[in-house]
């Protein structure tokens, strides 16, 4: 029998101070040098890190009732509208919300220069932040309009819930047109000239447990600076795993998660707004997940190196938007991250939107948290769907009407 650990276990030697904890970098030469068993016997936890652009985010929030009340129905921060439809005072703001007078791509490509995201970081950096609200009026909430300036300090509630996030794995993308088009990969010039991706590779936490065996409903993670939990799996979660081009290398990708922490307890430097010219605004958020090594499969997963792990090259001028199934082929995050690939022949210039220097300072962080006790694991309440449960991303039901 292999090696065998609980959660139990684990979090006493977490307490104890005595726990074994190493970054998913780290524990890539753990294993080359002393291989997959004794390491999986020495270590308790690996860490992961990903800081990358991701738009399904959002705060939800409690502004408090005013002297008469009133009933939010629509609500403004900062001059980008949130969400009234909740309750008299609660509303929600999403990372890709952009103010009324925006001119959006009128004169394209737009510039989109502050949006829903950028209110969060001013939110989280302390900063006075306008907050409207017009309401029809109610015999209950009689007031019709507010106009204030509030902080986050203020608020009764300051929730960041953000239905899909932490991507496990993502298209590595190209444009095989022949005019410069902007997306949410960045801008792509033609003919296949530059090459975008935005995932951390090695560091990427749903790729190094692409079973979700440790992580599930109630995990407690690294969020935007402090401490979060896995709240569901995130929305589009079709999780797969297939065998790379090369022996022993994975092609995992699909799984998502819904994320949920206190906003009071997070830092601006692990949540800012961001703005894609010709696309929109959006955040960028810091993730960290701690992976238990309960016995060597999950090792043996978590240990995947960057030449390990594969991305499929995607044509954003045409298969993306017309949702077309076709792939140039896979690269590595090894290929990537060496800034050239080659597709189809061609060589071309490689460039992250995801940061690997702060995913590793995120995976350190999480470490220094676990080792110095502050920080113990979550038995996941509920599983998330698995690549075993085979479960498919369906087309939205477009018909004339």
């Amino acid at each position: 029998m292999g090696v065998q650990k609980s959660y139990a276990e684990i979090n006493e030697r977490i307490r104890q101070g005595k726990a074994v904890v190493v970054t998913a970098e780290e524990v890539i030469q753990l294993v080359k040098e002393e291989g997959l068993t004794e390491t999986a016997r020495k270590v308790d936890v690996v860490t992961t890190g990903t800081f990358s652009p991701m738009c399904s985010s959002g705060v939800y929030l409690n502004f408090g009732h005013s002297a008469p009340r009133i009933r939010g129905h629509k609500v403004w921060l900062n001059g980008v509208p949130a969400y009234g439809g909740i309750a008299a005072v609660d509303t929600y703001i999403g990372a890709t919300a952009l103010p009324d007078d925006d001119p959006l791509n009128s004169s394209f490509p737009g510039e989109f220069r502050y949006g829903g995201g950028h209110v969060i970081h001013d939110l989280v950096a302390g900063k006075l932040v306008k907050l409207k609200v017009w309401s029809y009026g109610t015999d209950c909430y009689p007031r019709r309009e507010i106009e204030t300036e509030i902080t986050l300090d203020q608020l009764n509630e300051a929730v960041l819930f953000n239905p899909r996030n932490a991507y496990q794995n993502y298209n590595v993308a190209v444009n095989c047109g022949s005019r410069t088009i902007y997306t949410y990969m960045g801008m792509l010039k033609p003919h296949m000239a530059n090459i975008h991706y935005s995932t951390s590779g090695q560091l990427s936490p749903l790729l190094k447990d692409p079973n979700f065996r440790t992580i599930g409903v109630g995990t407690k993670i690294f969020l935007g600076g402090g401490e979060g939990y896995v709240a569901w799996n995130g929305t589009q979660h079709f999780p797969s795993i297939k065998p790379g081009p090369t022996e022993n290398s994975v092609l995992a990708a699909g799984g998502t998660l819904t994320v949920i922490g206190d906003l009071k307890g997070m830092s601006p430097k692990w949540l800012l707004g961001a703005s894609f010219i010709g696309y929109g605004a959006t955040m960028v958020v810091g993730i960290g997940i701690p992976i238990p090594i309960l016995d060597e499969e999950i090792l043996r997963y978590a240990a995947l190196s960057d030449a390990e792990l594969y991305a499929p090259v995607v044509d954003y001028s045409d298969a993306y938007p017309n949702r077309k199934p076709d792939s140039l082929g896979l690269v590595s995050y090894a290929e990537l991250k060496s800034g050239w690939v080659t597709v189809q022949g061609k060589e071309i210039p490689s460039a992250p939107l995801s940061s690997y220097s702060k995913a590793k300072e995120i995976a350190g962080t999480l470490k220094d948290w676990i080792q110095s006790g502050k920080f113990e694991l979550t038995v996941p309440v509920k599983t998330l769907p698995t690549p075993a449960d085979g479960v498919v991303g369906k087309p939205m039901p477009v018909k004339d009407i």
